[in-house]
């Protein structure tokens, strides 16, 4: 998938009627919100589709604009959140309002999605650039998503999404997860894992693919995180669309990952952090 390398528009669609979704399998498309992606599960023309993850504030109208390009009229069936951090729910409220359609997370991240709790402050500390220096100004105030927000059933099995089944991946957050299908081996990780470098704000310009592991600025549990990574290589993913960065797939993203999940103290945990674990 070298080929978002050099497709992805580095300028915001600030004005509308330049919302476009990126294909990447014939069932799975994405739209970048500023610095964070959501996904779009189902076929072109499809009235039985899916939305994960809603992306920063502001940005509503944009997604509805993209959705409506590959779906027409047709609502989703659903809204699925990864977690419940300021940029993937950040136009979950004004998204299902337009929709009306229910909108799920897992039972471990309810209370950040229900107005109470908050998430922990950025860590400027991590280093890495611009973002992790502004991460302690990042919203960590509970939304509240109660009027349709419904927990993901014990059973793993996710509403209208048949053939996928959650990974929980904590670390990042506690009730993160990811969804997989096992019949093409495709991934949708959230944060659990991302494709660039998200604290540094050039790597997010350019949209440079590498295995990474959460963003460090926000995750507060690494021993959690690494065990989510190796749980995510164990699958052996094909294709992985992340909430950070560009698809990837094939040799590059089983290398890159093996070698995250095997040296992942030494390539994703901050050197301060390492030392208290």
């Amino acid at each position: 998938m070298d080929k978002y390398e050099h497709e992805v528009d580095t300028n915001e669609d600030w004005h509308m009627g330049h919302a476009e979704p990126e294909q990447v399998l014939d069932d799975i498309a994405f739209y970048r919100t500023l610095i964070v992606n959501v996904v779009f599960v189902g076929k072109e023309g499809s009235k039985d589709w899916v939305l994960v993850d809603c992306g920063i504030g502001h940005y509503a109208n944009r997604i509805i604009e993209a959705a409506s390009k590959r779906f027409g009229d047709h609502p989703p069936k659903a809204i699925i959140l990864t977690h419940g951090h300021f940029d993937h729910v950040g136009s979950a409220r004004k998204l299902a309002d337009h929709w009306d359609v229910p909108i799920y997370i897992h039972p471990m991240e309810m209370d950040y999605v229900t107005g109470k709790r908050d998430y922990p402050v950025g860590d400027a500390t991590v280093g890495g650039g611009l973002f992790a220096l502004m991460s302690p100004f990042f919203p960590t105030d509970p939304v509240n998503l109660s009027k349709y927000i419904h927990p993901i059933p014990q059973d793993g099995k996710l509403p209208f999404l048949e053939g996928w089944r959650v990974i929980h991946t904590p670390g990042h957050t506690p009730g993160h997860i990811s969804l997989f299908r096992d019949k093409d081996r495709t991934l949708l990780a959230g944060d659990a894992i991302i494709t660039v470098k998200q604290e540094s704000s050039m790597a997010v310009f350019i949209q440079h693919q590498h295995v990474h592991g959460p963003p460090a600025y926000f995750t507060h549990n690494w021993q959690e995180a690494e065990k989510s990574v190796k749980k995510l290589a164990s699958l052996n993913p094909k294709v992985a669309l992340t909430g950070h960065g560009l698809p990837m797939d094939d040799e590059l993203l089983a290398k890159q990952l093996s070698d995250l999940a095997s040296n992942f103290k030494e390539l994703a945990v901050p050197k301060h952090q390492n030392k208290l674990h």
